[in-house]
């Protein structure tokens, strides 16, 4: 089974008052969604963010935001770069394929010889 991380793109501290507690700590953050297993590890386009509150320790969902919240989420959105979709495979990977082609080369060499028989 795949193993799935967020792994964090951009952070920002932002200095807008908390909708729960009205103090000036937030911290936004944004997150890619990478796939590792055994043969390959994906980057997925998938980017999710979360807003939280650095005093009170509660999650600013969407619903809660000011319009100055909202400014400040679509200016750092634009700054969020994730890295290209793609699709990278391990050496267990190459591996495995490559013992599989010289097992599949070594019958047939075998077979063009004589030692085996079908």
């Amino acid at each position: 089974m795949a193993e799935e991380k967020l792994v964090v793109i951009k952070q920002a501290n932002i200095t807008n008052n908390c909708p729960e507690c009205f103090n000036q700590d937030l911290s936004l953050s944004f997150y890619q969604k990478h796939s590792y297993g055994k043969f390959v590890h994906k980057i997925t386009n998938e980017v999710t963010h979360k807003i939280t509150c650095n005093t009170c320790n509660s999650d600013i969902y969407p619903v809660n935001w000011t319009d100055d919240i909202e400014r400040i989420f679509e200016y750092y959105q634009k700054m969020a770069i994730p890295e290209k979709k793609s699709v990278k495979y391990t050496p267990l990977f190459y591996i495995l394929l490559l013992s599989l082609v010289a097992l599949i080369g070594g019958s047939i060499y075998l077979y063009l010889e004589g030692f085996i028989q079908f």
